[in-house]
């Protein structure tokens, strides 16, 4: 298997991000590890492994990117709106230093998906819904949307709705809203076992996603696994597994 590593400028964050990226073709997977992860989480966790046979085959591409969650959404010293403001800066790393070069590494692969686990799963499901016109499915796993439940304090205001997806595809409407229907597909991934409900929220808030997109009439799938399932890696592995190779 092809493995790559990349160090990308990243403005306005405190240190160039790390991509590596696994595989010689296929359609582009944008992996968010989990809260304050780094690129080679994805690896060390087995969940490359999980999928080593559709990377082989060429079927998929898979571009695993750094959080930055020690200066967003981990660092409780800021208020809401900075740290929301500081991962604006995040969202464009991805945005104009990531997928510049997965468009070059891999030409006419096909629209982008995004895939995270846990805090992963959050802008898995965020850059989908944000920037439709560069990622188009969101696989999510155990994931929580509404920032506003992360230890945050202090005044909201345009970066802190413009980051929480339970804020601002409340607000949909319109023109943008049809686009959306028209344009994303994000599959919601849950257990029900250990620590899917406390502390992480992700039960309740993943049913809260759905319950949402369903009345915002966007077109996805919510996928609730058994009391069995547990908020960890070998169960994210198994899910993965699952779902990925349909849409590849």
């Amino acid at each position: 298997m092809r493995r790559d590593q990349l160090e990308l400028d990243a403005p306005g964050l405190d240190r160039p991000g790390t991509l590596i990226r696994y595989g010689h073709w296929g359609r582009p997977v944008v992996v968010f590890p989990t809260e304050l992860g780094r690129a080679w989480e994805y690896e060390e966790n087995g969940m490359v492994g999980a999928l080593a046979s559709l990377i082989d085959d060429g079927r998929i591409k898979l571009y695993c990117v750094d959080s930055f969650d020690h200066m967003t959404w981990s660092d409780t010293s800021v208020s809401h709106e900075e740290r929301a403001r500081r991962y604006r800066d995040y969202e464009r790393w991805v945005t104009d230093a990531v997928v510049p070069v997965i468009r070059d590494d891999t030409p006419g692969a096909g629209d982008l998906i995004t895939t995270g686990a846990s805090l992963g799963a959050y802008h898995a499901l965020h850059l989908m819904l944000a920037r439709a016109d560069l990622f188009t499915v969101a696989i999510c796993q155990s994931g929580n949307y509404d920032p506003s439940f992360w230890r945050t304090w202090g005044e909201r205001g345009d970066d802190a709705y413009f980051t929480n997806p339970m804020d601002y595809l409340r607000g949909a409407d319109g023109d943008h809203l049809d686009w959306l229907r028209s344009r994303v597909y994000p599959v919601l991934v849950v257990g029900q076992g250990e620590f899917e409900v406390d502390p992480t929220g992700a039960l309740p808030a993943t049913l809260a996603m759905d319950r949402l997109l369903t009345e915002k009439g966007i077109g996805h799938e919510l996928d609730v696994w058994g009391h069995d399932v547990s908020h960890q890696w070998p169960w994210w592995r198994e899910q993965i597994a699952h779902h990925l190779p349909r849409f590849c």
